[in-house]
């Protein structure tokens, strides 16, 4: 399997900030696509964080950690989000970070947003402390998630929230039945996906195997859980072309990634579905559409 297969096909994947594995995506690779998916995502994005403002409105926020913040564009809608902060952008892929900076930049938001080159957990003491932590699908590439969380909890100021982006449903795009291969392709990428992700797990340094019961992680890891609030993206057919470009680039990740798990029916129809010149074809179908639900686990200091 490619290095990259995995690169945030659903609900697995987003954040970069830790080192990798022979499993781990190639995140500069997938720069322009990890950009492309959280600007789909913007309403969700700053719906989140208005919550987040809302949760802390008894506290002064003066400095805002995005860990594991990928291209930025979390990192603006936090800043937006907290004018009175300093938001800092974490990650370990520098041409991540220089996405962010450059969004900061266009944004008018530079003199408040600061960029941080980071291998976490292990440089998180370096990086300070904060009344808000953001972390978007970056627990799950740890090892050992219990122990991640309760290291950023402790980078948490007494009154401040932690924020788990993790879980939530798999994308849909398509219908169940599109004319072409056996119904039911998307739940058949799932499965593929689940068992992928699955073995990029037990892969991971201190791989431990965790009921993945983020309230209770929150709680494990000395936080009073505030609640957990899911959001959907819900872009109806016919698609604008960035959000069917960036379908189709979807498509052809799970076509590079998944090969070895499909069978030759599914793989002829992904084929089909990648042939730009087909009427059968992302590009051309009419009936292509981008929902998704994003949970948002919240815990805080007392």
């Amino acid at each position: 399997m490619t290095p990259h297969a995995h690169g945030h096909h659903s609900h697995h994947s987003h954040g970069h900030a830790h080192s990798s594995t022979a499993m781990e995506p190639d995140w500069e690779a997938l720069a322009a696509n990890l950009e492309r998916d959280a600007e789909l995502k913007v309403s969700f994005l700053e719906e989140a964080a208005a919550w987040l403002r809302d949760l802390l409105c008894h506290r002064e926020v003066t400095r805002v950690l995005d860990l594991g913040s990928g291209p930025g564009v979390t990192t603006t809608a936090l800043a937006h989000a907290f004018p009175g902060a300093e938001t800092v952008a974490v990650d370990s892929t520098p041409a991540l970070l220089e996405r962010a900076r450059a969004r900061a930049e266009r944004e008018g938001l530079a003199s408040r947003i600061t960029i941080r080159e980071a291998e976490l957990p292990a440089d998180l003491p370096d990086l300070g402390t904060a009344e808000l932590i953001w972390t978007s699908n970056v627990v799950h590439h740890f090892g050992d998630q219990r122990a991640a969380l309760e290291t950023f909890a402790g980078a948490l100021r007494p009154g401040g929230v932690l924020a788990v982006r993790e879980g939530g449903l798999p994308t849909r795009f398509l219908p169940r039945d599109i004319g072409i291969g056996r119904p039911g392709l998307q739940a058949r990428l799932d499965v593929a996906e689940e068992d992928w992700f699955a073995a990029m797990r037990t892969e991971l340094p201190g791989h431990t195997r965790t009921v993945e019961d983020w309230p209770a992680l929150l709680v494990a890891a000395g936080l009073a859980p505030t609640g957990s609030r899911t959001f959907l993206t819900d872009l109806s057919a016919p698609l604008d072309p960035v959000a069917r470009a960036h379908v189709r680039a979807r498509v052809e990740r799970f076509r590079d990634g998944l090969a070895d798990s499909l069978s030759a029916e599914d793989l002829a129809t992904l084929d089909t579905l990648l042939d730009d010149a087909s009427p059968d074809g992302i590009l051309r179908r009419p009936d292509v559409f981008y929902l998704t639900a994003t949970t948002v686990h919240t815990a805080v200091r007392t």
